[in-house]
């Protein structure tokens, strides 16, 4: 079990927040996913929309987790209206044949991060796009990869985000809260995002990347000319519920470790998401996508560093 939860630890999470917490239950062999409040960003993610699809990233990694070991996972999505925070059930089964498409993927878990770094200007396959897309509605999600125009217009709303954080003193404090600076970005950090990963400062470009500096000196950071023409994608569903928003995290996690196994680098962006002023402008109009759940910056280059996670000890409960 304790290798099974250290894969799902591996998920990402809005500021390397992990807002999760896993319960095994020895008597009956059920793993539950619980939400961790203490870990929800008032200021950046209110209605607990990032939390939710963090925590289904877990629980995806947990499902390739139990295939590589050659089981299944029988797996109940909010099973219990009165114990909200309640996320997942999950039982481990025996089974003759384990999920190979799942198991192909544990190879990307502890390789796949999150890369703030520039990309080169190469272009993705059109059949790696494909097999992206089909990923994401595996999981109950819609992948597309927006126009050179609706490119620009989720950039705009981006750099949106970022002047109107700039002026949020309530954003500007969290932000603090979870970014680690100095002596606080040693190894002996566990969550939030430590100054090394944060990338270069951008010289040049619109790749959108969130700056976590936020205007604060980072020595040795360092900047860099990043991709003219990004190359986004846009990963979201028809309902906006906290159901959703669990199989969106599923789905962005399946996505990211199939772009891993494909030796993509990856970037992620929610910063225009955690607005509803700007968020309703991101989506595509001519897909079945109403709700903008996460854009993807898809590349080659540098993946970066890893940020630190959590030990098991401090996210495993048993009973």
């Amino acid at each position: 079990m304790t290798a099974l939860v250290r894969d799902a630890t591996t998920a990402p999470s809005l500021h390397n927040a992990q807002p999760w917490a896993f319960v095994f239950r020895s008597a009956d062999g059920v793993l539950e996913l619980h939400a961790d409040p203490s870990r929800q960003l008032p200021y950046a993610d209110p209605s607990g929309r990032a939390l939710h699809i963090s925590c289904g990233a877990a629980l995806f990694t947990l499902r390739v987790a139990i295939a590589h070991r050659g089981w299944e996972a029988e797996v109940a999505l909010l099973s219990d209206p009165a114990r909200p925070g309640l996320l997942a059930t999950v039982r481990p089964r025996r089974t003759p044949q384990a999920d190979t498409d799942l198991d192909d993927l544990h190879p990307a878990v502890h390789r796949r991060h999150t890369s703030r770094y520039p990309f080169t200007e190469t272009r993705v396959p059109q059949e790696i796009r494909d097999a992206l897309a089909e990923a994401a509605h595996a999981e109950g999600a819609v992948l597309v990869v927006p126009g050179p125009w609706h490119v620009q217009s989720v950039l705009s709303l981006v750099e949106n985000a970022r002047w109107y954080d700039a002026e949020d003193p309530g954003r500007a404090a969290e932000l603090d809260r979870w970014t680690r600076l100095g002596g606080e970005a040693a190894d002996s950090a566990v969550d939030g995002v430590p100054a090394y990963a944060f990338g270069p400062g951008r010289r040049v470009g619109g790749a959108g990347v969130r700056d976590f500096s936020a205007g604060r000196s980072v020595a040795d950071r360092g900047t860099a000319d990043f991709e003219s023409a990004p190359r986004l994608a846009l990963l979201g569903t028809a309902d906006d519920t906290p159901m959703a928003w669990l199989r969106s995290g599923q789905a962005l996690q399946r996505v990211l470790l199939l772009a891993t196994r494909h030796d993509l680098a990856v970037g992620l962006s929610s910063q225009a998401l955690e607005r509803g002023e700007l968020r309703w402008a991101a989506r595509d109009p001519l897909s079945a996508m109403q709700h903008v759940q996460m854009v993807l910056r898809l590349g080659y280059g540098p993946t970066g560093p890893r940020s630190p996670r959590r030990g098991v000890r401090d996210v495993l409960t048993v009973r």
